[in-house]
């Protein structure tokens, strides 16, 4: 069976696997669908502080898992889900000390 043809019967998708159990950082359950940008940028922020296991700084582990989600997310977010996560990188940003985009 090709690749394409997994993914139309509903094969298990291995970015959802990557999410729940990312070998970098042990993030709080369901902060992806939270509404709120400071909780999510907050909760990322302690998860890559935290870990022991990451291989980047705690400001590209946090980023990257969010762009992650986001990217792996895509067409099936809302306008309505994919606004708190964009404001989440800057929230993101700031707490780090980092130039808001």
């Amino acid at each position: 069976m090709t690749t394409k043809a997994k993914a139309k019967t509903g094969a298990k998708k291995w970015s959802a696997k990557v999410t729940r159990e990312s070998d970098a950082l042990d993030l709080e359950k369901d902060i992806f669908k939270s509404k709120d940008p400071d909780k999510i940028a907050e909760s990322l922020k302690h998860s890559a502080d935290e870990s022991h296991k990451r291989k980047t700084s705690p400001f590209q582990s946090a980023m990257s898992m969010l762009n992650f989600y986001e990217n792996r997310a895509g067409k099936n977010l809302s306008k309505c889900q994919k606004a708190p996560l964009e404001k989440a990188k800057n929230k993101l940003r700031k707490l780090y000390g980092r130039e808001e985009k």
